[in-house]
């Protein structure tokens, strides 16, 4: 049987956010039934998968930070990531992240095209559907 899966994809960065999608999906278009929902930005994807935590087998959360002039990079990009290590902890399920944290836009170019392949292979791996 195949396992659920749900994407949520945050689309503060749309380009970015569609490579990540795009990859993500030849990872998991055979190996399982998925679903992809979006929601506006990264601090949201915990809540996201929180409400739907018991439907699905396993996630991949998707998504992109840039660092700014401001601290605000920092606090979101942390909270985002413990919430999303919580989640998987108190559930048991795995939750791939696929969320790029990066210094420029040009960063975030060249690393979305492989960590959105890289979560799903992480979230189908501790299901025990990926060599």
């Amino acid at each position: 049987m195949k396992p659920k899966i749900l994407v949520v994809a945050a689309n503060y960065y749309e380009k970015i956010t569609s490579t990540l999608s795009e990859h993500t999906t030849s990872v998991l278009d055979k190996k399982t039934n998925y679903k992809f929902i979006h929601v506006p930005g990264i601090f949201e994807i915990p809540v996201a998968i929180a409400k739907n935590i018991k439907k699905y087998d396993g996630f991949v959360a998707l998504g992109c930070v840039i660092k700014g002039e401001t601290p605000h990079f920092d606090f979101i990009s942390s909270a985002t990531t413990n919430a999303i290590m919580k989640l998987s902890i108190d559930y048991k399920k795995p939750i791939g992240n696929g969320i790029i944290t990066c210094l420029n836009m040009e960063q975030a170019i060249v690393r979305s095209s492989k960590k959105g392949q890289e979560a799903a292979k992480a979230a189908l791996s501790i299901l025990g559907f990926q060599k």
